[in-house]
């Protein structure tokens, strides 16, 4: 259907030729009945000389033009659409994309996750789970220790909610839970679950509620975010997995941020008693080589009691050398009441990493541990090891690490044999995990 400018112009281009016509036919017949003797540029009693006529159709020629230059301006170019006609009413209606709120949900929303397990070898040859380890604790067999499946939305300034789940099934989630007040077989499936909101204050204050893991500590539950295959003394005896409750965070800058916790306690989303633990942190990067990350954790952890209340303080600090060299160093000092009684551990991890190459790195690794009361190892003792970790990439997310570790105690600890304790033991591990994430890191 034609618009009405388009119409108005092909109106106005007809009237013009029509006129030019008829005028061009007027001067044709006063020129046929001039007679001879009349003078020369002059019609009949028509009072209008030939000129002026021959000038009004030259200007009526170039309105002409001017009305078929405009024309095609508006005139839509037939190579680029089709030619414009009346809407059948049979046409469909476009459909709408059903899988686009499918698309959307993950183009925004990260899938990840990691299948990890081991075989090891003790030299003590103990029937039943090498004592101080953590997750890799079975002799001589191949073994299952993690299998995750994580999605998560982080909230941005364009979409100020988010989410975190994490899916976990394997003998390392059974040891995670197995203080839970609340029962390991509820929780035990899932690491992480928790709402997030990105509230307009200042550059952005990120509130996350419901299950996380803890901030403590220089290593992590999952093998691939760590340096060495085995956990250390200190994520294993002096520090919590996760927490229940609500954190706050705020990043300042590059060089600093800061965070607050509310949670019900240490490893429990089923409260142990009416009180509630806080928590502080405060990470602090004074330039690209170092970061030093502060954490002060207080609250009432026994049982049905609100008054006694347990401390701890975890301090990390990690330092890159050059693209190639990591060093780290982690501190953490805790102390209680029981029975009235108070008790304390402390205990410090060296670590370094040596990047050769794209696809090996080697990883020493160095303890000192102080259960001064016997709390965490239900021995008084002074606890030390050496882990040496070899790391190979065998593809894009398929990684292996052969481990050679020793722990050793200033006390019988260790079962070599049945009847039999030892002041050490000793062994090696081949772990491998194949890790994936839908952005493609």
């Amino acid at each position: 259907m034609l618009s009405i400018s388009k119409r108005s112009t092909m109106s106005g281009i007809f009237c013009l030729v029509m006129l030019t016509l008829l005028l061009a036919a007027m001067t044709a017949k006063a020129l046929a009945e001039k007679p001879a003797s009349s003078p020369a540029g002059k019609a009949k009693d028509s009072g209008v000389s030939i000129e002026e006529l021959l000038a009004t159709i030259k200007q009526l020629e170039g309105r002409v033009k001017e009305l078929e230059a405009k024309q095609e301006k508006i005139a839509p170019d037939p190579a680029a659409a089709p030619a414009a006609g009346p809407v059948s009413a049979a046409t469909p209606a476009p459909k709408p994309d059903q899988d686009a709120g499918f698309l959307s949900f993950f183009r925004s929303t990260e899938l990840s996750g990691f299948v990890d397990g081991y075989y090891g070898y003790n030299f003590n040859k103990a029937t039943g789970d090498a004592p101080l380890r953590n997750f890799d604790t079975k002799h001589n067999q191949f073994s299952l220790n993690l299998a995750e499946i994580a999605l998560e939305k982080k909230p941005t300034t364009d979409h100020r909610l988010g989410f975190r789940m994490d899916l976990d099934y394997g003998p390392a989630t059974e040891i995670v839970h197995s203080s839970e007040p609340g029962g390991t077989g509820i929780y035990r499936n899932f690491q992480q679950g928790y709402l997030s909101y990105l509230a307009p204050v200042g550059k952005g204050l990120q509130i996350d509620v419901g299950k996380f893991v803890t901030q403590h500590g220089a290593e992590v539950i999952e093998t691939k975010d760590n340096w060495n295959y085995s956990r250390s003394l200190l994520f294993a005896l002096a520090i919590p997995y996760y927490h229940m409750g609500a954190r706050a965070s705020y990043t300042f800058n590059d060089k600093f941020a800061f965070a607050g916790y509310l949670v019900n306690g240490w490893n429990n989303v089923v409260d142990n008693n009416t009180g509630k633990t806080v928590g502080l942190q405060a990470v602090i990067k004074p330039n690209a080589k170092w970061s030093i990350t502060q954490n002060y954790m207080f609250g009432p952890e026994q049982l049905k009691d609100n008054d006694d209340w347990r401390h701890l303080w975890d301090t990390t600090v990690t330092y890159t050398l050059n693209p190639q060299l990591s060093l780290m160093g982690n501190y953490d000092y805790g102390m209680d009441r029981v029975s009235s009684a108070r008790v304390h551990w402390q205990g410090f991890a060296g670590y370094a990493r040596y990047q050769a190459n794209k696809v090996w790195a080697v990883s020493p690794r160095f303890e000192w541990y102080d259960d001064h009361d016997g709390l965490t190892t239900g021995l008084r003792q002074i606890v030390k090891e050496f882990t040496l970790t070899s790391e190979q990439k065998v593809a894009n997310g398929l990684f292996t690490r052969l481990e050679f570790r020793r722990d050793f105690s200033d006390k019988g600890f260790f079962p070599k044999s049945l009847d039999r304790l030892v002041k050490a033991q000793s062994t090696v591990t081949l772990g491998i995990f194949y890790a994936f994430s839908s952005r493609g890191e």
